[in-house]
């Protein structure tokens, strides 16, 4: 495998898992959570994460082969899932304090869900890897490769999400509250992308491109 493979490797990686997106995620799941959980939020969450991803490298194809699915099908499911949970972030309430209780005593069931997934191990994400480590025409030494940019970028996602808290605690849980609600509208529309993709990947739905939008004048 030479450099630019590397290269194209790691940009549809990023691309797919989408550390920046998973930002504003990962600040609505910790907003009304004790602030010495956060980071233990982050870590867990890429580390649960990559183990779907690492699953899917090793034995992702035998499945989805199995199974019949195609990657238009994981797009929508992941399309509806991340939409309801923009809901949540833009109407949702803060949560009661026994939940803010049961966090705190279960923080792996917050750093899975969703975090985890299907905000970093997304449909796309995990579709990504069975087809960048095909069992049919990549050796097992470009697949280990393949391993290591997971994990590099992995580890960026886990350097974002960390500076994440920082920002939570400088702007507070009023400001929290005001980037939550924004930042469910734009997950709302990535949402809604995602599930028009899928459409157009099964061929249900032929999409045109659209030109940039133009600054006002």
């Amino acid at each position: 495998m030479d450099w630019t493979s590397i290269l194209r490797e790691f940009i549809t990686l990023l691309v797919v898992i989408d550390p920046v997106g998973s930002i504003p995620v990962f600040l609505f799941a910790v907003a009304s959570v004790p602030k010495n959980l956060h980071r233990r939020y982050a870590v867990r969450a890429v580390f649960i994460a990559g183990l779907v991803l690492l699953a899917f490298l090793a034995g992702g194809q035998i499945l989805l082969e199995t199974l019949g699915l195609r990657f238009g099908s994981f797009q929508i499911a992941g399309g509806i899932i991340l939409f309801l949970f923009a809901l949540m972030m833009i109407f949702g309430d803060s949560k009661p304090q026994s939940e803010i209780e049961e966090a705190g005593r279960d923080h792996l069931a917050g750093a899975v869900f969703p975090l985890a997934i299907p905000s970093i191990a997304s449909p796309g994400a995990m579709l990504a890897i069975v087809v960048l480590t095909d069992n049919h025409r990549q050796p097992v030494i470009e697949q280990a490769i393949t391993a290591g940019i997971l994990i590099v970028v992995l580890v960026l996602t886990l350097i974002l999400l960390l500076g994440a808290t920082y920002v939570h605690r400088l702007i507070g849980n009023t400001g929290a509250s005001i980037v939550s609600r924004v930042m469910g509208i734009i997950l709302a529309t990535i949402a809604i992308d995602a599930i028009l993709g899928g459409f157009n990947e099964l061929g249900i739905l032929e999409m045109q491109p659209q030109p940039a939008l133009k600054p006002l004048n």
